[in-house]
């Protein structure tokens, strides 16, 4: 599905229609096209309306990479990511947007669920100064929300944080180490976009294309220093979870000795009424109960016993393990 808002005039309108002409820098005209679950058809748009390179297509089309942006003639392709966090899933998600900016205009290829995008849509229709101030302000403003986006996400990564670290050091469940492990690659997976876009927005910062002017770059640094914020979070969390699981593990191993001390007291205490009932329990004779018997099975019993201990004695001290 394919929406076109175009602002002239004074006024931003929704049209059905896009009109080759309106994207000549000359033409007066700011647009924004928004296709949403791209088929064939925005395919040849993308071609042939717009020319973009069959690279950046390609990319657009696809179903989901990493962040990046990369100068053509005429225009910029970026890719960034908006996020959200699947309460029922207990796991992040993220949605790669693509974008084309030229002089006048701003073309968003995307997959269905953006909340950013959703927003503007609705924003679009209502106020006309949205694109009023151009193309590049225009995608400010909708990477801006997408990274406002990130900061509610990321206290739901710190809450689930606050629970497993109360969960551990009281009464931890069953499945307190999927937990962990699940949230270390949530987190994993919010740093390997965040930092990567973080780059991106550091790009658009510095001014490195002709299409950000002085004023757009300016509100380029506040985004970046908000992706940095957001990065240095997503490493802390890192190491509280790698924290965590060391407390845990630790807890585990104290939990295992203090078992162990019981269960090696029973066995002490055990150990001697066994050999007695053992001993007694042969069916030989013995020499201070049967004087005048032959004892040979007696002592040959009692000698394998000692030979054992010793040779299993000698074996665990070569070992190293007494």
């Amino acid at each position: 599905m394919t929406t076109v808002f175009v602002h002239r005039d004074g006024r931003t309108t929704r049209v059905e229609q896009l009109e080759p002409e309106w994207l000549r820098a000359s033409s007066g005209v700011t647009v924004w096209v928004d296709m949403v679950a791209p088929g064939s058809e925005e395919a040849a748009l993308l071609r042939n309306t717009f020319g973009f390179h069959e690279l950046a297509v390609e990319d657009a089309l696809s179903e989901l990479h990493y962040p990046k942006i990369e100068s053509y003639d005429g225009y910029l392709y970026l890719i960034l990511h908006g996020i959200d966090f699947q309460a029922s899933q207990r796991e992040f998600t993220t949605l790669d947007v693509d974008f084309f900016l030229g002089p006048n205009y701003v073309v968003t290829v995307r997959g269905a669920g953006s909340r950013t995008l959703e927003e503007m849509l609705s924003l679009c229709s209502r106020n006309d100064r949205i694109l009023a101030e151009g193309a590049a302000a225009f995608l400010h403003r909708v990477v801006d929300s997408m990274v406002d986006h990130y900061q509610p996400e990321v206290d739901k990564v710190e809450e689930r944080l606050d629970e497993i670290e109360q969960d551990v050091f009281s009464s931890p469940p069953a499945d307190i180490i999927r937990r962990i492990l699940d949230l270390k690659r949530n987190v994993a997976s919010l740093r390997r976009v965040i930092i990567p876009q973080r780059d991106v927005v550091a790009r658009l910062a510095r001014r490195e294309f002709a299409a950000i002017d002085v004023e757009i770059a300016y509100r380029f640094r506040d985004v970046h220093d908000h992706l940095v914020r957001l990065s240095d979070e997503a490493l802390i969390f890192q190491d509280r979870i790698t924290g965590i699981l060391e407390a845990h593990m630790s807890n585990v191993s104290n939990r295992l000795n203090e078992v162990m001390k019981v269960l090696t007291v029973i066995a002490t205490i055990f150990g001697p009424l066994t050999v007695m009932t053992g001993l007694f329990g042969m069916n030989v004779d013995f020499p201070w109960l049967h004087p005048g018997r032959t004892t040979a099975p007696f002592w040959l019993i009692i000698g394998s016993m000692l030979g054992i201990s010793g040779v299993m004695l000698l074996w665990f001290r070569k070992r190293g393990w007494w």
